[in-house]
This record gives structure tokens, C-alpha cells and sequence, in this order.
């Protein structure tokens, strides 16, 4: 019989907190956006409507009205969308520098203290849970057992992440640089092997994926500042980013003459369920 709602086991794996890609201690990296958080609020890019319509026709449910926790919500950038059509939103952030900002930019919005392994909320509180970018610094065999403890019985869990369009050239050649220049460069691995570390977690899940293209167009400093708001950046220390950086602006100028660089994404978008029986359980 599968667990009932509010019973979903904790499992412990000690692959875990490797499977993301991450090093083995990932924390100083998840930290290390406290010092930068209005960067981060600043250069980071949001998320296409066309999301946030997808995560709506896959749940079968309007986002307005429903009972939303948005898990490592950070700044807020996957948060305001989805207040803005409408859910009761609840924000759940470990960061205190992120957390900050988050205040400052939601003022009205709930925020608690807290991290996707260790959900303080009753079960069966929530329609759905999402993850905007955050998803990779949980242990999976912790987050996604507590999501489904706080989702209600045909509740979701939603993680997606903006990745570079992998047949952007631009964007290919740059990821190529990163990786020779920085030796803990680690892309957005998690966001292709999200499905397959769910399903691989044994739970009575039915998983769905797709991918949602977009762009923007943003002054060169404006890339560059998004570029440095990454961890693998942050962490780095200033004698390896400040010759990166010059070299990405040198790239940068070259490839976009005007001064405008045009930023082609792919939304990557992992939605899970309780199969029908477990959700009728």
C-alpha cells in the first residue's frame, strides 16, 4: 500500500547530496549568494510567462486561488510571478542575506526560515511546491518525501531551472570557457537529471518534463553581472573571477557590437504527482 498523505517516509542515501553534481559539501557554495543578494535580485533573469502556463495546464489547475510554496525562493524572481497570477503564496528561504531582499522586495508576501530537507508546515497544507533554480542544493531523498508531506493528495511539486539554450552558439562557446576556467564549474547538470532522480527515489510518482525556450536582450554589464552571480563565481575569489570576467566582456563585445547581449534560455521544467492510487490513498 503506498504511504497516505502526511506519511511519506524520510530516506537516507548517502549518494544524495552528490547526485545534483555539486561537490560533496555544497554549502558554501548555497551561502555564498548572502553577500551578493541585490546582485542577484539585480542581473538575474526571471522566468517567460510561458512557464508558469505550462506548470497550470500540467497540474490541471488555475495557479489563482491555490495554496503555493515556493521553496529556496531567494530573491523572489520565481515568487512574483506566481503572486501576480493570483496564489496564496508562502515563501520558504535559508539565506539571511537572500531572505533580506526577499523582504524587501515582497514585503507583504510570507517568508519563513527554512530549507527544502526540513518543511515546518502541516501536511496536506499546500496545492503545490516549487523550486525556481533552488531544487539542486536539497538532498533528494529528504526534499521531495517533506514536499509531498505538505502537499495536499492531488498536489505537485514543480522545479525548473533557466539553462542556456544548448544550441545557442554564443552560449556554447562560453560554457566552454567556464569549464576551462574554472575547475568547479558545474553547469546545470541536475536540471536534465531531475526526472530520473525522482523516479529513482521509488515513490508512487508519476513525473513530468518540458522545456520552455525564451530570451532577453541586456546591456554587456548586465550579462556579465548575471554571469557573476553564479556560484561557481561567488565561491571562486576575486584573483580567478576578476581575468574571467575581463575575458567574458572582451567575448562579449566582440560577439554583440551594439553592446546588447541577446540571452537565449531553456526553461527546463521536472513536474511531479502521486500516482491516482497513491493520491486516493
Amino acid at each position: 500500500m503506498p504511504p497516505a498523505p502526511g506519511e511519506w517516509p524520510t530516506m537516507t542515501r548517502p549518494e544524495a547530496s552528490t547526485r545534483s553534481g555539486l561537490p560533496a559539501s555544497p554549502r558554501p557554495y548555497a551561502t555564498s549568494f548572502d553577500a551578493i543578494a541585490a546582485d542577484y535580485a539585480a542581473a538575474r533573469p526571471t522566468y517567460p510567462p510561458a512557464l508558469y502556463d505550462t506548470v497550470e495546464q500540467l497540474t490541471g489547475r488555475p495557479l489563482a486561488e491555490s495554496d503555493v510554496l515556493d521553496v529556496g525562493a531567494g530573491t523572489g524572481l520565481g515568487t512574483r510571478p506566481l503572486h501576480e497570477r493570483g496564489a496564496r503564496v508562502t515563501a520558504a528561504e535559508p539565506g539571511p542575506g537572500m531572505a533580506a531582499q526577499f523582504r524587501a522586495t515582497l514585503p507583504t508576501t510570507p517568508l519563513v526560515r527554512a530549507d527544502g530537507d526540513h518543511l515546518p508546515f502541516a501536511p496536506a497544507t499546500f496545492d503545490l511546491v516549487t523550486y525556481a533554480q533552488a531544487w539542486h542544493w536539497t538532498d533528494p531523498a529528504r526534499s521531495v518525501p517533506e514536499a509531498f508531506r505538505v502537499l495536499r493528495p492531488t498536489g505537485a511539486l514543480a522545479l525548473w531551472w533557466n539553462t542556456p539554450d544548448p544550441d545557442d552558439p554564443w552560449a556554447t562557446a562560453q560554457r566552454q570557457r567556464l569549464r576551462e576556467g574554472l575547475p568547479r564549474y558545474h553547469g546545470h547538470d541536475m536540471s536534465r537529471r531531475a526526472p530520473s532522480v525522482i523516479r529513482g527515489l521509488g515513490l508512487p510518482l508519476t513525473v513530468l518534463t518540458c522545456e520552455v525556450p525564451w530570451q532577453r536582450t541586456v546591456p554587456v554589464e548586465a550579462h556579465l553581472a548575471n554571469l557573476a552571480s553564479h556560484s561557481y563565481l561567488t565561491v571562486a575569489g576575486p584573483a580567478t573571477t576578476a581575468p574571467l570576467l575581463a575575458a567574458e566582456r572582451a567575448a562579449a563585445t566582440a560577439a554583440f557590437p551594439d553592446g546588447q547581449v541577446t540571452e537565449r534560455y531553456v526553461v527546463r521544467l521536472t513536474l511531479a504527482a502521486r500516482t491516482p492510487d497513491a493520491a486516493g490513498a
